[in-house]
């Protein structure tokens, strides 16, 4: 793992105590720290999360922030295109095709040291298998739903 992206569903995790996966968000952000991997916020994210959060809350002085670019947008126009024809043909859900989550998805892509994009989403799991059975993505999900040991394949001695 060199350098993480992470969705503004970890960050909903992460910053309330009372959610039912925050322990998980915080071993994965404490491993992150630990192991020295660069974590990034996509504005989209802060977008996203000031819809309900303040920015204040965000850990912005262990997360770079990762401004949407001309690049990434042009991959964001290619996955949604596979997703909108996925999403046709019923192969996918017919639940709406998030568009900020393809955004995210371009970001982890062409940003190449991105290794992975960390969420608790399941349902854009669905969106990113769909994509990447037409194309190649270079980046792998981790679903925060699953514990960092059973996701790293370490127990947790600390």
């Amino acid at each position: 793992m060199h350098k993480v992206l992470l969705d503004t569903s970890f960050f909903i995790r992460l910053l309330n105590p009372t959610d039912n996966l925050h322990q998980n968000a915080k071993e994965y952000f404490k491993h992150f720290l630990q192991k020295e991997i660069e974590m990034y916020c996509s504005t989209i994210s802060v977008a996203e999360y000031c819809v309900r959060g303040h920015i204040n809350e965000l850990p912005l002085r262990e997360v770079r922030i990762l401004p949407f670019n001309f690049f990434h947008a042009i991959d964001a126009g290619k996955f949604a295109k596979i997703a909108y024809v996925q999403k046709e043909s019923k192969q996918l859900p017919n639940r709406a095709v998030v568009l900020n989550d393809i955004k995210l998805f371009a970001q982890a892509h062409f940003e190449k040291d991105i290794s992975h994009f960390v969420t608790s989403d399941g349902e854009c799991s669905k969106i990113y298998n769909s994509i990447k059975v037409e194309t190649e993505i270079s980046f792998e999900i981790i679903n925060i739903t699953n514990s960092l040991s059973s996701t790293l394949g370490e127990l947790p001695f600390d």
